[in-house]
């Protein structure tokens, strides 16, 4: 059967803190793929367009710094294709509804999804910016083409003041089998954008609770 949420010993009990993110970028930026990786699936060779909305929940364990206290991060990736986009009305709001964070994508091969940051960010904050927002560069592994630059990023940092992430956007390791993923070194690869995103989520709502300045 489907496994609703991890298992643990009682002894090791945690709270769930649930979220939901919209993930956002131009048509071939790699959105479908890094949602893959993050669930530690396959990354798929080929491109194909996302047809209406696709939902994937990763879990993610977590020991808040203050307290040492234990927390399993529920995150809701919400992925739909561009061209779903422009064609139907209803699926931007549906995305962005209830909505916790936007993960705004651009591919370090191709300079055009970069430069398209400010528009789409604007864009899909409109009317809201109550949203953890978080720029994620992928196709990182294939630097010796790209088309982005260090003193771009910085530049991007300084004007929008927004955290830039970089992933991966091919299979991780193989076990000896040569077939399944190795799960456990795929970590590595993954590791900085989940905990990334469940820090600025979790100091977010603490923000909203009063808790923190």
């Amino acid at each position: 059967g489907l496994i609703e949420r991890p298992v643990l010993p009682p002894q090791m009990a945690a709270d769930t803190a649930s979220y939901k993110i919209f993930v956002s970028g131009k048509s071939g930026v790699g959105k479908t793929a890094m949602v893959a990786k993050l669930a530690g699936l396959e990354v798929s060779s080929a491109h194909h367009e996302t047809t209406g909305i696709q939902t994937t929940t990763v879990y993610w364990p977590a020991k808040l710094r203050d307290s040492g206290r234990a927390l399993i991060f529920r995150f809701h990736f919400w992925d739909c294709g561009e061209a779903a986009l422009k064609k139907f009305d209803h699926i931007l709001p549906a995305c962005k509804e209830k909505a916790d964070g936007i993960l705004f994508l651009f591919s370090f091969t191709d300079r055009s999804s970069f430069d398209d940051l400010p528009s789409q960010i604007s864009r899909v904050t409109e009317g809201s910016e109550n949203f953890v927002k978080i720029v994620i560069g992928s196709k990182f592994d294939q630097f010796m083409h790209t088309d982005v630059t260090e003193r771009d990023l910085a530049e991007f940092r300084r004007a929008w003041r927004l955290p830039v992430l970089r992933m991966k956007s091919v299979n991780g390791p193989r076990l000896a089998d040569g077939r399944t993923l190795d799960g456990r070194a795929g970590l590595a690869h993954v590791a900085h954008v989940l905990n990334g995103l469940a820090e600025h989520l979790w100091y977010q709502d603490q923000v909203m609770a009063g808790l923190v300045p």
